[in-house]
């Protein structure tokens, strides 16, 4: 049996938002069968925004224990009913949406275009990952590598990263539905202003406010975890 691992990050600075969230992310491991692991650690990659995105480096310590691992952003409330990622996605291949779609799409390309003029062309054309919901197994460790030992530091940091050396690598994607990594611009008109409440998990990325009457992406939380998790305890 596969040993099977989730990890997120809870920093201090997050602590009123991950009190709401993180008590679902550890219920949906218990789900999984998976154990909780915390990336807590600072990495020393800071990026363009100063702020460092790679604790998921970290896993690569973690792939020495555990066969597959999910990472999953700590800004995200997960549905009640949201199926176990680990039997949807084949243990050969890596899961993540793309995110180079709808209103995105041209700045994307443009972020595909630059790490490729900086680190070498890969055949990088489009699918573009997001590593709020990824998931992937011991075979991919090197998507967690340095490219000719630098990290990316620039706009999309991490997620340009992985997404360099997946196709560096050659590894195969399975491209998750947005439902899985619902974030506020799956919920424009391009993709038919889907309702998130119907998706798996909600990710409340950068400003993370979809109602217009929310002004913070706590408040947007506080107010989805009542709608979901508290309301049907009170009828």
């Amino acid at each position: 049996m596969n040993k099977l691992a989730i990890v997120t990050r809870c920093d201090d600075n997050l602590k009123a938002m991950s009190d709401i969230t993180m008590p679902i992310i550890e219920q949906y491991a218990k789900k999984c069968n998976a154990d909780l692991h915390i990336l807590s650690h600072i990495p020393t990659v800071n990026t363009w925004d100063n702020k460092p995105h790679y604790r998921i480096l970290e896993c690569i310590g973690l792939l020495d224990k555990y066969d597959r691992i999910l990472a999953l952003d700590c800004d995200m409330i997960i549905n009640k009913d949201c199926p176990n990622i680990f039997n949807i996605v084949p243990e050969d291949m890596i899961g993540s949406i793309y995110e180079d779609k709808g209103s995105r799409k041209s700045d994307r390309m443009e972020r595909i275009k630059d790490i490729q003029n900086a680190f070498g062309n890969v055949g990088w054309v489009e699918n573009y990952t997001n590593a709020g919901t990824f998931i992937f197994s011991k075979q991919h460790k090197n998507i967690l590598m340095p490219v000719e030992e630098e990290y990316w530091s620039e706009r999309g940091s991490v997620d340009v990263h992985l997404s360099y050396n997946i196709h560096k690598y050659n590894f195969k994607v399975f491209e998750l539905s947005y439902k899985w990594n619902h974030m506020t611009m799956f919920s424009e008109s391009w993709n038919g202003n889907a309702n998130r409440f119907n998706s798996h998990i909600i990710h409340y990325a950068g400003g993370g406010i979809f109602d217009s009457n929310v002004s913070t992406k706590l408040e947007q939380i506080k107010k989805d975890y009542e709608t979901i998790y508290v309301r049907d305890k009170k009828i």
